[in-house]
């Protein structure tokens, strides 16, 4: 059967985190390498998408692939806890129903998101964390790994870097993403790294006109063991509503707990009326800045539209319909264009 997409047009928005460009310390190769990396990862999903697999496992492929690249703050290449140990979290959820499945504090699943997916789909509880969350997605015949396969060398200095820091100052520190890369080597990457919200995320309109939206993360550098963000927080950093839109959030994730910031653009667009490029600016620009919200957030509404939208100085995005070209960009001022 064929199916008209006359009336929206069906398409994947993916994130990778948000944060403060360092433009004077960037090499065009690393440039190139993240724009390179986003597109390898919008191009992965577009298969499923014109196959017409449903939104969820596109947006599940597509952080799936995040997951995958050490060059974002999910899966392998997550940040370290203060124990030196990796603590993930994941959440899917699906417009049509408003089924999820979200993770915490999961130690050795090869992929957090697509552990949510299964719980998702087991229509049992909604979310679980720790060594029980780890036994469900075993159970359910996700892929498993060692402690550190998830772990680098990049990860690891950091971790003694910020940890040296607070050594030295006698208060406890913690940072976002890749904390103290640019200090402890000569090429820095394109976001400051001492202010990057290190999250991955992918919402999608299918060719059913069904939303979606996934999000995952390691968290903070030296974060306390336990410490849960707003990522696998259902209507804080990931939500999904047919015929409203679907949000997935990278930030400050205390912020976007306090201030619901996904189910509040949902919220915004389904009782205000607003566009979903009004209602992102709304919460991203003036509910959350006195909140201390730094950071950005995508979202896909009902038709096909697509924000982008950060307060930060750069965000990790793309875009790509379902036979078109994948779009990136990387700082504040860059209009999307071919990797």
């Amino acid at each position: 059967m064929t199916i008209s997409t006359s009336s929206f047009r069906p398409v994947i928005a993916i994130h990778g985190g948000a944060g403060t460009i360092t433009r004077a310390s960037i090499t065009p190769a690393q440039h190139q390498a993240y724009r390179e990396a986003l597109r390898d990862v919008l191009q992965g999903a577009q298969q499923k998408l014109a196959a017409g697999a449903p939104a969820e496992a596109v947006a599940v492929e597509a952080v799936r692939l995040l997951e995958e690249c050490p060059l974002f703050n999910a899966g392998r290449g997550a940040v370290f806890t203060a124990d030196a140990t990796h603590e993930m979290d994941a959440c899917v959820m699906r417009g049509r129903d408003l089924a999820c499945g979200s993770l915490a504090g999961v130690s050795t699943v090869r992929n957090p998101v697509r552990a949510a997916l299964a719980l998702m789909e087991a229509g049992g509880p909604v979310f679980m964390i720790g060594e029980a969350a780890e036994r469900f997605a075993q159970a359910q015949g996700c892929e498993m790994v060692a402690r550190d396969w998830f772990s680098t060398e990049q990860r690891l200095t950091q971790l003694r870097t910020v940890q040296a820091a607070a050594l030295a100052s006698g208060r406890e520190q913690v940072a976002l993403d890749h904390t103290a890369q640019s200090q402890t080597q000569t090429q820095a990457a394109p976001l400051d790294e001492r202010k990057k919200m290190g999250t991955v995320g992918a919402v999608v309109l299918d060719v059913h006109g069904q939303l979606a939206a996934a999000t995952s993360t390691g968290g903070l550098t030296n974060k306390k063991p336990g410490r849960v963000g707003d990522s696998p927080v259902v209507g804080a950093g990931t939500y999904a509503k047919h015929g409203v839109v679907a949000v997935s959030c990278t930030g400050v994730g205390e912020a976007f707990i306090r201030g619901s910031a996904a189910h509040t653009v949902a919220a915004r667009v389904e009782l205000l009326g607003e566009s979903v490029a009004q209602a992102t600016a709304e919460v991203i620009h003036r509910v959350l800045p006195p909140l201390g919200g730094d950071g950005g957030l995508i979202a896909v509404g009902a038709d096909g539209e697509v924000s982008l939208c950060f307060n930060s100085e750069g965000m990790y995005r793309g875009q790509i319909g379902i036979d078109g070209e994948a779009l990136v960009a990387i700082y504040a001022n860059d209009a999307l264009a071919p990797a």
